[in-house]
């Protein structure tokens, strides 16, 4: 297996965390009291320990570097996540950033942030 590096973000509710992310296609890979990997595919994969976090307050934060970034955003949008700015979860629009980098912003049920950018895109 070649090196790789993962996020590690916090769940309140394993449960929940693991519905949200199986709507986008994220799979189990472990899980027990104490942590849970979730994967889509080989590229792409999460881990999760149990904290109890305000939305509100997150600061935890992760990218998904994509190469099909509007293909993901519609299974985003398939999955009905909310876009009002007061939801948790919530799925923002695809938009360019500086002129340098296409991506959209995610926020999962704990309002952790995951930032996913198209690793295709050529400014």
């Amino acid at each position: 297996m070649a090196d790789r590096i993962t996020a590690n973000l916090p769940s309140a509710d394993f449960d929940r965390t693991e519905a949200f992310f199986a709507k986008l296609g994220f799979v189990r890979g472990y899980r027990d009291d104490g942590w849970m990997i979730l994967a889509k595919g080989t590229a792409l994969e999460v881990e999760f320990f149990p904290m109890p976090v305000d939305p509100r307050s997150s600061w935890f934060s992760a990218c998904l570097r994509l190469d099909d970034l509007d293909g993901f955003h519609a299974i985003c949008r398939a999955a009905e996540i909310p876009t009002a700015e007061d939801q948790f979860p919530r799925l923002s629009e695809i938009t360019v950033e500086g002129g340098v980098v296409r991506l959209f912003y995610l926020l999962d049920p704990d309002g952790s942030l995951i930032r996913c950018i198209d690793e295709a895109y050529q400014p």
